[in-house]
């Protein structure tokens, strides 16, 4: 066998994986060669797919996709984008009506090394061919020297002839692999046997007008002189298992990761660009970024387009390279259009340089039958995969969003994790849903594993629940999947997650996990009522589970470290808001339950904050659940807080209670703001801690006053610095009020803002009320 760029022989064409100088060199060589038969590096299995690139809804990046059947997990992606030399070269092929093969070990094979552990050894050196090269010329950027030599030359190196380039890196490959032989990749030996053995049968049925499109790494092996017999006996013995291949779709942004052809390129975006653009790359470069910036109301002109492509080449040109790269076109845009700053020019690498372009593939393509389902109901939901992150903000009350809403929760399930929850803006009623979705391309392997559970995105989550629902192994992962049921509406596996649930909850009797399985019942009966599902059962498990914690939660919260508190108040919470929940569930709890476990609910956290025994962040924040709930006066919350804070307390115990009672809580910091009585009380304690205790202390209190907004710590610090006004009462006494909050209301001055309330909400259509003194409309200046 010979070298590219010799008269005899087959044509080798060492190429870079993804790099658009190569594709171009690699259609030069095949334009001026006119082979017979193209070999591409490969699965050979993928051969029948070969046909499918010509299809006009075929659009780059796409990759092969090969999963073994027993274990679709097990899987690997060839991915080509429309810069890639391997696609180029099919493309060319298809077009002029020449064969066109892949020649690489069969995936039947590699996936099988893969199981076995025989894919790299641990521990091998690898080189990388182009960083000792380009340390060889002096460059310390090995991206710098690909593409000073490649990306910014002709095809034809200058010298006229389209194989030239070709032969100069196959020379300098040579010369590698006899100083680092395979490089610290032994499988490569049996990858090369394979293709070396794939090389002779098209020769002897095509000739010598035979083409080769491969890594430049292994142009060498490939031209080496070897017998049949050695190649063979390398390959005997390598293990197999049965796979599958189809297409499927690629993003730039996957590109950028060192996968497939283990080639992973840091600017895909950039590349295709230098592939697509006729003339003048840096020019219309600077106009993509110029577009980009402008659509982010930044104000780019003419003039800055101009200033950034002369920077460029200046920088270019003291930097001894043959035209601008990548990082020259970076620093000019940094310095231009962003004004020095590394803000803007974070979108500019995120959309441009990486980019968010999403391939597709044709229906034809061979795919799963829960993939094919997925594809349609995807169509039918007008719910199109994009490799860029979205919002869909759904109305689970209209019937599209709703459905939209059961596919993407029936795919959690599934651990398809094409969109997750997010907090909803502006709502937080039931009836909407945030989703934060972003499709990538290894979902389609999580696909193939789920497809083993069923052929519909419906059939399959609902078996997935019941076999969870069968081998749970904790009450709260059952709670947890009967949320996610009735989120995806599975209601052919409610009832067996229904009887586990039952059954798990007769036979658990530690509190913490009835503590931890509550809140997802609860939620769940909420969820019930949106959409229109039977939840009756679920609602008296839930009610019997609270029955049951009220009981068991007062011993439970004795003896507890400092760990173990936080978890425990943190169940509170959790127990309370189900609780609230539960209340709410109407007609989906037992009749009567719910008003008498509201009752226990609060005597059970009257009980937690007044016992001693009970940790103090427990005690704090029980009675400030009672206090927010109307089931405690402000007056019996600074009873409470006075003995807690008094000084035969710890001081590490008292600052646990503070912690509980306004840390973490929603309105902690404005329940100090606005009851300076409470503020007193603590400023009175923490102004008296002992200098030995107070670094005890500090780590809790700054954990609960770190968290209050801005403006809130702001208005605290201005009101310990005021202290109490003067001759006023002491500081924590009941008789003191809040500065600016008398001890009644004035309904004179209440009453003069009515009017205005009232033009503001449409309720007054008279004439504008006006101010007593100046008979101006109030609001109106002067």
């Amino acid at each position: 066998m010979t070298r590219a760029g010799t008269s005899a022989g087959p044509l080798l064409l060492g190429v870079r994986h993804h790099g658009p100088g190569s594709a171009r060199a690699v259609l030069a060589a095949l334009e001026a060669a006119r082979p017979q038969v193209v070999l591409i590096e490969g699965p050979p299995e993928g051969d029948a797919l070969l046909s499918l690139a010509a299809d006009e809804q075929m659009k780059p990046p796409v990759a092969l996709l090969a999963h073994a059947v027993d274990d679709p997990g097990r899987a690997a992606f060839w991915p080509m984008a429309e810069f890639s030399p391997e696609w180029v070269a099919i493309r060319w092929a298809l077009a002029h009506g020449v064969p066109a093969r892949f020649i690489d070990l069969p995936a039947a094979h590699s996936l099988a090394l893969t199981e076995t552990g025989t894919e790299e050894p641990p521990g091998s050196p690898a080189v990388d061919p182009i960083g000792v090269l380009a340390e060889t010329a002096g460059y310390a950027d090995p991206e710098a020297w690909w593409e000073d030599v490649v990306e910014h030359r002709a095809p034809d190196g200058g010298a006229g002839d389209p194989l030239a380039p070709f032969a100069v890196l196959a020379e300098a490959m040579t010369a590698l692999r006899e100083v680092y032989g395979d490089g610290g990749h032994p499988k490569d030996a049996v990858r090369e046997a394979y293709m070396r053995i794939q090389l002779r049968a098209a020769r002897k049925e095509f000739g010598e007008a035979t083409a080769v499109v491969c890594g430049a790494w292994h142009v060498p092996a490939l031209a080496a002189r070897t017998t049949l017999a050695a190649d063979r006996a390398l390959l005997k013995g390598v293990p197999k298992v049965k796979t599958e291949l189809t297409w499927v779709p690629w993003t730039h942004r996957r590109l950028a990761r060192h996968s497939g052809y283990g080639a992973g390129i840091d600017s895909p975006g950039w590349y295709g660009h230098l592939f697509g653009a006729p003339d003048r790359p840096v020019e219309r470069w600077m106009t993509k970024v110029a577009g980009l910036l402008r659509d982010e109301d930044r104000f780019i002109s003419s003039a800055h387009v101009i200033e950034a492509v002369r920077l460029a080449g200046g920088l270019a040109a003291v930097r001894g390279r043959p035209m601008p790269g990548l990082t020259e076109a970076t620093d000019a845009v940094r310095a231009v259009m962003c004004e020095g700053s590394d803000v803007p020019l974070a979108l500019v690498r995120d959309r441009l340089v990486v980019g968010e372009t999403l391939g597709e593939v044709p229906d034809s393509a061979p795919a799963v039958p829960l993939q094919r389902d997925l594809n349609r109901r995807q169509r039918t939901l007008r719910l199109k995969p994009e490799a860029s992150e979205r919002e869909l903000e759904l109305d689970l009350r209209k019937d599209n969003d709703a459905a939209r809403s059961r596919l993407l929760h029936r795919l959690r399930l599934l651990d398809v994790g094409w969109g997750d929850r997010a907090a909803s803006r502006g709502s937080t009623g039931t009836f909407r849903e945030t989703w934060r979705l972003r499709w990538e391309p290894e979902l389609h392997v999580r696909v193939a594993e789920a497809g083993v559970w069923g052929t519909t995105v419906l059939s399959a989550a609902t078996a997935k629940a019941e076999s969870e629902a069968v081998s749970a192994t904790t009450l709260a992962q059952v709670t947890a999947l009967a949320e996610r049921c009735l989120l995806a509406e599975l209601a052919d596996a409610l009832p067996v997650v229904m009887n586990a649930l039952a059954d798990r909850a007769a036979l658990d009797a530690d509190v913490s996990h009835l503590a931890e399985a509550l809140p997802a019942l609860a939620r769940s009966l909420r969820y019930g009522d949106v959409r229109a599902t039977d939840t009756a059962s679920l609602g008296a498990v839930a009610v019997g589970l609270a029955e049951r914690i009220c009981v068991g939660l007062p011993p439970a919260c004795t003896g507890l470290d400092a760990d173990g508190a936080e978890e425990l108040r943190r169940r509170v919470d959790g127990i309370h808001t189900a609780i609230g929940l539960l209340a709410g569930a109407g007609s989906a709890t037992p009749a009567g339950a719910v008003d008498g476990l509201r009752e226990r609910w609060a005597a059970v956290l009257r009980k937690l904050a007044a016992r001693d025994t009970v940790a103090g962040v427990i005690r704090g924040r029980a009675a400030r659940l009672l206090l927010d709930d109307g089931q405690l006066t402000q007056d019996e919350a600074a009873l409470l807080m006075g003995l807690a804070l008094s000084p035969g307390t710890p001081p590490t115990e008292a600052a646990a209670w503070i912690e509980g009672f306004v840390g973490g809580a929603a309105g902690g910091g404005m329940l100090l703001v606005h009851d300076e009585r409470l503020l007193s009380l603590i400023d009175t304690w923490l102004t008296g801690v002992r200098a030995s205790a107070f670094t005890d202390v500090l780590p809790l209190l700054r954990r609960t006053f770190s968290a209050y907004e801005p403006g809130v710590r702001r208005t605290l610090g201005e009101l310990v610095r005021r202290g109490p006004a003067p001759g006023g009462p002491h500081p924590g006494s009941p008789e003191a009020s809040p500065s600016g909050f008398g001890p009644g209301s004035d309904e004179s001055r209440a009453d003069a803002v009515v009017p205005v309330l009232r033009l503001l909400l449409g309720l007054d259509t008279g004439p504008a009320p006006r101010d007593a003194h100046t008979d101006r409309p109030l609001g109106a200046t002067a």
